[in-house]
């Protein structure tokens, strides 16, 4: 297997026929018009996508050991097991085959860089360092990094596989088979405005490529779904904020106080809102309401209890209470209570308004709940009286 046949469902095929035909990546755009020497030109007057990658550390740190042949026989048999390996669906065994011949040829370049002599040890015709032998371990080279970003890709190794595909760009840009598994992992890797830059420049190499092509509609609606997803996002923000906004306005020009502590209790979805419409200045303010009932430690919770509502009004489908065995709570014969900003208590009427409660700034609204005390008129004086003394004593 060479960079023209690896077996691998996404390999690009080099199909010219014009079988499928999508719109193209956006920065295809760019190239219309141009031949493909001038279209590389061009790309060579800018950093390729992939130019600032480095050779992977864990690779250079793999250093070939003393085999018997060339390093180009020797980076061959390597290549042919990984491809043994990667046919057999044994893609973590062919991507450390290719990672050994990848080493081999690496560590002649390096060696060659700080002008050592060959290591030559087959029986291999000419020097490994003859230009013919070079630029055939580079083409090999070239080959084994398409190779092993391929097994990368199958075994989800997104950013290796894409800088594998970097490497062998640097080698050979015109190589369509990186740019095409470049352009795949990035697009799985969500980088959609990546893949498409590296969709089109593998295009602009081969623009009949069938494998790319069908890429690039795969780009064009992976694109179109976050672009409204994107659009949704940003509705939804924008609703958010004119809701705080009403809210906070219809607040304040009620003249209501409100106040949030560092433990506010949970509540899931209640809290206080304008509804029906939460954008709309015409809409009614409703509380998340606790009635205490202190004298025998329960209470009861109204989720959303209307500005323009009396306590009264919800006491007729509260009362009687389960637990009332005496039957002393009833519309008639409570009284309420609500504290006040000074830590007093102020009596509520039970035909008044929720809006005249809460108004004037008397009371104040902690952590969006509204508490109100309910108190048998019997025992009212005195738990008011235990109240005050309650407080009295905290504020010492």
């Amino acid at each position: 297997m060479d960079s023209h046949s690896l077996p691998t469902a996404d390999d690009p095929t080099l199909d010219t026929g014009p079988s499928l035909i999508p719109d193209l990546p956006p920065n295809l755009s760019l190239t219309l018009g141009k031949t493909v020497d001038e279209v590389l030109a061009d790309l060579n007057k800018h950093p390729l996508f992939m130019t600032n990658l480095e050779e992977n550390d864990d690779v250079a740190a793999l250093q070939a050991l003393a085999y018997d042949g060339t390093p180009l026989e020797n980076a061959t048999n390597f290549k042919d097991q990984g491809n043994e390996c990667f046919k057999g669906k044994a893609f973590a065994d062919a991507k450390e085959f290719y990672a050994k011949g990848i080493a081999v040829i690496v560590t002649e370049e390096r060696r060659r860089a700080r002008g050592e002599p060959s290591r030559d040890t087959g029986t291999h015709e000419g020097s490994s360092d003859e230009p013919e032998e070079v630029e055939r371990e580079r083409k090999i080279l070239e080959v084994m990094y398409v190779n092993r970003a391929a097994a990368n890709l199958e075994l989800g190794n997104l950013r290796m596989a894409v800088g594998d595909c970097g490497l062998a760009l640097r080698l050979n840009s015109k190589n369509v088979k990186a740019w095409y598994r470049s352009a795949r992992g990035l697009l799985r890797m969500g980088k959609v405005e990546e893949a498409d830059e590296a969709c089109a420049k593998g295009l602009a190499v081969e623009p009949e490529n069938k494998a790319l092509r069908e890429l690039a509609g795969e780009i064009i609606t992976r694109a179109r779904e976050l672009a409204e997803k994107k659009r949704k996002e940003e509705e939804r923000e924008g609703r958010t904020r004119r809701e705080e906004m009403v809210l906070k306005t219809a607040l304040k020009a009620r003249g209501i106080r409100t106040r949030s502590t560092d433990q506010p209790p949970e509540m899931e979805d209640a809290g206080i809102k304008m509804v029906p419409d939460p954008t709309d200045p015409e809409s009614t303010l409703v509380f998340p309401t606790v009635l205490l009932y202190p004298v025998h430690l329960e209470s009861d919770f109204i989720k959303a209890f209307g500005e323009g509502e009396s306590l009264e009004q919800h006491f007729k489908y509260v009362f009687p209470l389960p637990w009332d065995k005496e039957g002393v709570y009833s519309i008639n014969g409570v009284e309420c209570y609500v504290e006040t900003v000074s830590g007093g208590l102020m009596k509520v009427g039970k035909k008044v308004p929720l809006l005249k409660v809460l108004a004037g700034g008397n009371v104040e609204v902690v952590d969006e709940v509204v508490k109100v005390f309910v108190v048998p008129k019997a025992r009212a004086e005195a738990w008011v009286k235990e109240f005050k003394e309650k407080r009295a004593t905290e504020g010492k």
